[in-house]
């Protein structure tokens, strides 16, 4: 029974470190303020995680991209659209992890982090797909598009892109990834019919 208990702490610690951070970033978040979220003493933060710093890493450790490169080449960007647009992101406030990151990027753990996830998960990705001699240019580019669109929604909340869902977006994604990486690419992702 007091395992369970050490281990249901620690889940909700984590899941009130996750919305405060990615709500309110690493500096504006203090250990006592998740600790009040979780209804426990702060000292069992440093029981179980031995820092704020820890616990941010253990907080932000997601996995970004769920099943990203599973399925065709062609629809990569589309499935990255709809990471950002139709994913679930309920466990950080409704934002992409990435915007977690953001908010704490003064950090240069954090920026580090980040540049890893962006550059391991999306940017390589794309510069394998890309065709041409600036490859990873043309890579970079779309990448800091997708981020831009998923910063526009969640940050700013500019109302248009705000309310848009993957289909809206479906033609445009099509047209900027052809272009960008220089070869066809869909804006929507096919499902299989059931």
């Amino acid at each position: 029974m007091r395992k369970r208990d050490r281990e249901a702490t620690r889940a909700r610690l984590l899941e009130a470190a996750r919305l405060r951070f990615a709500r309110d970033g690493y500096d504006a978040t203090s250990v006592r303020d998740i600790a009040g979220d979780s209804d426990v003493d702060a000292t069992l933060i440093f029981r179980y995680f031995g820092s704020k710093k820890r616990l941010f890493e253990e907080a932000t450790a997601a996995d970004l991209a769920p099943d990203l490169l599973d399925g065709p080449n062609e629809e990569l960007v589309a499935r990255m659209v709809r990471t950002v647009v139709d994913q679930d992101w309920t466990e950080y406030g409704g934002e992409h992890p990435l915007v977690a990151l953001l908010r704490s990027s003064a950090h240069e753990d954090t920026r580090r982090h980040l540049r890893e996830e962006v550059c391991h998960t999306y940017v390589n990705a794309l510069r394998d797909l890309a065709e041409g001699d600036d490859a990873e240019l043309r890579a970079e580019l779309l990448s800091a598009w997708l981020v831009g669109i998923g910063i526009l929604r969640s940050v700013v909340a500019t109302p248009a892109l705000a309310r848009a869902r993957t289909a809206d977006l479906a033609p445009h994604v099509a047209a900027v990834a052809t272009g960008l990486l220089g070869r066809p690419m869909s804006g929507a992702v096919d499902r299989p019919e059931a």
